[in-house]
């Protein structure tokens, strides 16, 4: 399929905006500290990120629907390497907050319009490939954009921006000049697109409903990925002295364990112990990984803790979706949109949480984690008997109308 040069040209736009997110994780801890910052600005300034994305990217969609694919596509990729060069040149917070806001806000717009355009220009048969090729190039730019960022930072912390502003660049131009519009004008939207946000009482309604406690694992497998990457950075920093290129290096591998974990072996262990096994082994385990990366003690055992972490962590969302899909059944499509909207929250709410927490002492970022991983662990044990995985609920579980669905997609 990489041999279709739109598809291709698709593949390294969504590279590079994923490579733009990842490159500034392990660099932001130390980039804030420049300007005398401490967690709590940090997590603001990492979260601001998520929700930006989280209350544009329905907007954009629907701006693609309505004035083409190309020229949104344009658009987001233009606005992430303004974002970028805005950022490598901040000289205060507040600069670095607005660079931030613009880059979720503008960068939005890439995803849902990328999806769109596969949906365009693909026959059914193969749009299930296509939509894996877009997955794959979010999971390489997240993967090598912490390394990347760590390794380039060595000299100056504002060149790993200007390579990722650089490389935005280069597929604008590529968009440009290969990608034709998929969209005909016949096909196109004729009414005004507003602006109208995610509607929490939609997530509200799903989260008191028959799937809301999925609804609320969905919440809190980001949310503690979220907390662990938000200030791992400042934590590694004051606890081991590492600098961007060791929180770089280290995250990258993170990184290749959650790809390699997600696409291997949650599959195998699914279908032998079912999803709510899986969640709920999971859980416990990821809680003792957080406990555990407080206690690590050399660079040996900082590698071995992380990564029993994420290993635990990164079974834990592919479970979630299957078990959300398998429970509404006949309604898969508004849970796993609900499922989504519950994941970007807890990216938004991850990193606040961490950046208080570090401020008021360097381990209960983690601490706090395992302890509501622990809690959750014990109230998935006491609902497994109601959630067998065989028994689909119908449609109507899922306790929201098909236009609620388009507002939180």
């Amino acid at each position: 399929m990489l041999k279709n040069p739109k598809l291709l040209t698709l593949f390294f736009t969504m590279i590079v905006v994923m490579l733009g997110f990842g490159i500034v994780i392990p660099i932001f801890p130390f980039y804030v500290e420049q300007f005398g910052v401490g967690g709590t600005g940090l997590g603001i300034m990492m979260a601001l990120f998520s929700i930006m994305q989280f209350i544009f990217s329905p907007f954009w969609g629907s701006l693609s629907d309505r004035y083409g694919r190309k020229k949104i596509l344009l658009l987001g990729v233009v606005g992430n390497a303004l974002a970028l060069f805005l950022t490598g040149l901040a000289w205060n917070f507040p600069v670095l907050l607005v660079a931030r806001t613009l880059g979720g806000m503008l960068s939005a717009a890439t995803m849902p319009t990328a999806m769109a355009y596969i949906s365009d220009s693909t026959t059914e048969r193969d749009r299930g490939a296509g939509m894996g090729l877009i997955g794959a190039a979010m999971g390489v730019g997240m993967v090598i954009g912490p390394g990347l960022g760590g390794w380039l930072a060595g000299d100056s912390l504002s060149t790993p921006f200007f390579l990722a502003g650089g490389l935005s660049l280069v597929a604008v131009m590529l968009i440009w000049a290969i990608l034709p519009e998929s969209l005909p004008e016949e096909k196109r939207t004729t009414g005004q697109v507003k602006l109208s946000g995610p509607q929490m009482g939609v997530l509200w309604r799903a989260l008191w409903g028959p799937l809301g406690f999925l609804m609320f694992l969905a919440f809190l497998v980001n949310f503690a990925l979220a907390n662990f990457e938000g200030v791992f950075g400042l934590y590694a920093d004051a606890r081991y002295g590492y600098g961007p290129g060791e929180v770089g290096t280290l995250l990258m591998v993170v990184g290749v364990i959650s790809t390699a974990v997600q696409m291997g072996l949650t599959g195998p262990a699914t279908r032998k112990f079912g999803e709510i096994w899986v969640i709920i082994a999971s859980l416990i385990a990821s809680a003792v990984g957080f406990w555990l990366m407080t206690l690590a003690d050399g660079i040996g055992l900082v590698y071995l803790t992380v990564a029993f972490f994420v290993f635990a962590n990164a079974m834990l969302r592919p479970a979630i979706m299957s078990l959300t899909s398998k429970r509404a059944e006949g309604g898969q499509g508004m849970a796993l949109g609900l499922n989504n909207s519950f994941q970007s929250l807890g990216r938004v709410v991850g990193p606040l949480w961490a950046g208080v927490m570090f401020d008021l002492h360097l381990n209960l970022p983690y601490w706090t984690g395992a302890a509501i991983l622990v809690a959750t662990f014990g109230f998935a044990l006491w609902k497994s008997r109601g959630m067998e995985t065989g028994r689909a609920a119908p449609a109507q579980t899922v306790q929201t109308s098909a236009a609620d669905t388009e507002l939180v997609k």
